[in-house]
């Protein structure tokens, strides 16, 4: 027996290992496992596990989400995580509020210094998508009213096998678009 650590999304779980025959998890449950409720307040969805050969199951609970009314920027604000910056989120609840389209993608929003990263449910393969692409460009409108001189600001997708991949990001004064671009290959 011994204990592992593992970290993700903002927390860090310390589980027994044991090494045994037992039925073991599907090996990435774990990365899929809610760590934490949205900005929204809403926890992520379970992800079940398919077998092969199994249709996925319906989603009754996106139509129930579409007739409840979005949760007032103030309860937005208090939904969040240990690590969310308040402010931040109640700047993007109260100014395009939470039924917003590009808004309702956040899950999370973090800064640290001149650096502000938005964390999303989009995935991986929305990089310089609109929603991403929104997003980035009201970050920087956001640290611009904060005075920040050299604004820096990243968003993120999902957490997922390589961790939470930028989507869109400014990297300071000289980026002058919030599109992720690739260095050409040598």
């Amino acid at each position: 027996m011994g204990l592992a650590v593992l970290a993700g999304a903002g927390a860090v779980v310390v589980a027994s290992v044991v090494a045994s025959t037992a039925q073991r998890p599907e090996p990435r449950a774990a990365l899929h496992a809610p760590v934490q409720a949205d900005i929204h307040g809403a926890a992520p969805p379970a992800r079940p596990s398919r077998q092969a050969g199994q249709e996925p199951a319906e989603k009754p609970a996106a139509a129930a989400a579409q007739a409840e009314p979005a949760p007032s920027p103030e309860a937005v604000v208090e939904r969040t995580s240990r690590h969310t910056d308040r402010q931040a989120a109640e700047y993007f609840a109260r100014r395009w509020g939470s039924g917003d389209k590009a808004v309702s993608r956040i899950k999370d929003v973090r800064t640290v210094g001149g650096y502000l990263r938005i964390y999303t449910d989009l995935p991986e393969s929305a990089g310089n998508s609109r929603p991403a692409l929104t997003l980035c460009e009201r970050g920087l409108e956001y640290l611009r009213e904060q005075g920040v001189e050299e604004p820096v600001v990243f968003v993120q997708a999902e957490f997922g096998e390589n961790g939470n991949p930028v989507l869109a990001n400014i990297l300071g004064p000289g980026d002058t678009s919030c599109r992720v671009t690739h260095p050409d290959p040598e």
